[in-house]
């Protein structure tokens, strides 16, 4: 009787979201948040959810995307939407950094409907903000884990990426170096002019690295270890896959980035010269997500987006496409090639990430402050 209650329910809610639009439901009616996943008696409800969203999604006919994963993937996963729901996508490639801060400025009229890709460090600022719309996603049964979601609905994670080291291997044996093993390593004079970072204000990357250090040695060490490392590094960049494009041809020695990068540049691009370093005392890692902007102008959109990027459809597409991260779903096909680098997903430090969502912000004006604001090393375009 229960599970038949809980089907009339559903079945209830269904016909209501139906009845709110009159005679042209998709065109007129926002879609309530997806079912819960259930047993098989709720399958036709699911179903005819997702029919009455791609309805909707349809109705409104554009979504605007600001992507903060490599733009290949970015341009394959909204074209496959497309192609999946005649729906127009319009997209721009922006660091998470830049995108935070875009929609900081916004503050509630966002100019873009979702966010996709990026560690999740500022979209945790951004929710913390009230800046971030909640969904109960539906696919969101197949994450791997509850660590790999917001437990409010404002992300999901769709991939998992590993923080380390790149080194021109070409260039240390010239110079006759051995290449760093661990963080203090890094801090050694022979290494000064030869290590490329990313902006901490700009980068989702950094934020990731400043709050891996201060949870590493604490707040005031870490801050001190950032300012330690400022004396080794040559340019920040403005995007966290800054270094990595730049260690293959000697311009950059050691860069400090995600290392699934590093692959993209030794297979896609043939850089066998660079190799990959995780740090011995342990590392963190980052989860990419999306999300939906509070105000987002094509809601519905919006949502299908995330019942999308939760799909096989999109994350099967990055291992194609130059993005080699550890996938989250467990319907999705791992990118075997991670695996032989000899990257190991569980092997990472125990992040906190409610640290890092409520003081993010803080750390990273504590940084800048220390480094006397920053410099024309600090890339911003």
């Amino acid at each position: 009787m229960k599970k038949f209650l809980a089907l009339l329910l559903t079945v209830l809610m269904v016909v209501g979201l139906t009845a709110c639009g009159g005679s042209t439901p998709a065109a007129t009616t926002t879609a309530t948040q997806a079912p819960a996943a259930a047993d098989g008696e709720t399958q036709a409800a699911e179903a005819s959810y997702m029919d009455e969203l791609v309805a909707a999604a349809q109705a409104e006919g554009e979504l605007i995307v600001y992507g903060s994963c490599e733009e290949e993937y970015l341009a394959v996963a909204c074209e496959k939407f497309e192609e999946l729901y005649g729906i127009k996508v319009q997209y721009q490639r922006l660091s998470t950094g830049e995108v935070q801060s875009k929609i900081e400025e916004e503050n509630g009229t966002p100019s873009a409907d979702v966010w996709f890709g990026g560690t999740t460090d500022p979209y945790n600022v951004c929710a913390a903000e009230g800046l971030l719309m909640p969904y109960e996603a539906q696919n969101a049964s197949h994450l791997l884990s509850d660590s790999y979601r917001d437990a409010d609905g404002n992300w999901y994670g769709i991939y998992k990426g590993i923080l380390g080291f790149m080194v021109n291997r070409d260039e240390l044996d010239r110079m006759g170096l051995e290449a760093p093993q661990d963080w203090p390593d890094l801090l050694k004079p022979e290494y000064e002019g030869l290590i490329w970072t990313s902006n901490y204000n700009t980068a989702g990357t950094a934020k990731l690295v400043v709050n891996t250090m201060i949870q590493k040695y604490g707040h005031d060490e870490g801050i001190q270890y950032l300012v330690d490392l400022d004396k080794n590094v040559h340019v920040y960049t403005k995007s966290g896959s800054g270094p990595s494009k730049n260690v293959g041809t000697g311009e950059c020695v050691v860069g400090i980035g995600f290392l699934h990068d590093g692959i993209t540049q030794i297979v896609d691009n043939g850089y066998g010269n660079i190799e990959l370093i995780i740090p011995s005392s342990g590392t963190s890692y980052e989860i990419g997500a999306t999300a939906i902007f509070k105000g987002a102008k094509h809601e519905n959109a919006a949502k299908l987006w995330i019942e999308f990027a939760l799909s096989p459809d999109c994350v099967n597409l990055a291992k194609d496409n130059g993005s080699y991260q550890f996938l989250v779903i467990d319907n999705a096909e791992q990118p075997a090639i991670a695996a032989e680098f000899g990257l190991d997903p569980e092997n990472v430090m125990d992040y906190d990430f409610e640290d890092a969502k409520q003081n993010t912000t803080t750390y990273v004006e504590e940084v800048m402050n220390a480094l006397g604001g920053g410099d024309s090393r600090f890339e911003t375009e």
